[in-house]
């Protein structure tokens, strides 16, 4: 009870910093909110989005892809990782790839990524491009942190192969797994709007903040960023959920 008193009197400082600059703000640029949009001015302006088609519409649109990238990024980058895991000579071969993918920046991928693909699967591509080094790196790591005596009794004893997936390695990759998807997510949204935002789809989420930056709507352009905010959130927190649920499953069997 303490802890959330506390939390929530460090937010309430936060909303009314925030309310209280915009305001000495708007004084200086003739109230027009131009430079940073108050608190109650955006809440009111995601009330008036929400209710709209335009915003489900544009809703569904990114999340759609940016999760199809997620998912196809978490299945390549585990299958690498499995791959490099077991073998010198893939490790050394998917290196360089992974290095060139940790490194080249998103706006980069991004232009690059527009010549050879249309606009409105853009996202896609960059979602899947930005999780694959997340997660082969935390996968590699986990699977070269396997108690490899473990392994030895397992063989030994002769135990079955799904006995031995959920006792050694279900177990000790699993933390590796979570922290993978949990950076992962966050960042293929941020990549995934970024990406948006320079392609410009029509009935995307970065469509609608390209479109607030060019009509100076800054009210528009906080309320959607605190929409992309919480649907990372969101889905973070559901998808973390349906892991666990899915390992207890497992681990009954």
């Amino acid at each position: 009870m303490k802890k959330r008193l506390i939390t929530a009197a460090c937010v309430l400082f936060w909303l009314v910093a925030w309310q209280v600059t915009a305001m000495l703000l708007s004084l200086k640029i003739d109230n027009l909110h131009i430079l940073l949009a108050s608190p109650v001015e955006v809440a009111q302006r995601l009330w008036e989005l929400i209710p709209s088609a335009e915003f489900l519409k544009s809703l569904g649109f990114s999340m759609i892809r940016i999760l199809s990238g997620f998912f196809i990024g978490l299945l390549i980058g585990t299958a690498l990782a499995a791959l490099s895991g077991k073998s010198a000579f893939f490790r050394h071969l998917f290196s360089p790839l992974i290095s060139a993918m940790k490194s080249i920046p998103v706006a980069s991928f991004t232009i690059l990524a527009l010549i050879w693909i249309s606009s409105r699967n853009l996202s896609v591509l960059i979602s899947v491009l930005i999780a694959i080094p997340i997660v082969y790196s935390n996968m590699l790591e986990g699977i070269d942190s396997l108690d490899g005596k473990l392994k030895t009794m397992a063989e030994v004893f002769e135990i079955p192969a799904g006995r031995r997936f959920v006792g050694i390695y279900l177990s000790q990759l699993l933390p590796y797994f979570r922290s993978a998807c949990r950076l992962a997510m966050g960042l293929c949204w941020k990549s995934g709007i970024a990406a948006e935002v320079i392609g410009v789809p029509d009935g995307s989420i970065g469509e609608k903040l390209y479109m607030s930056k060019v009509y100076l709507e800054t009210g528009n352009l906080f309320a959607w960023t605190l929409v992309i905010i919480l649907l990372s959130f969101i889905c973070e927190k559901l998808f973390m959920a349906l892991v666990d649920v899915i390992v207890r499953r497992v681990q009954r069997m």
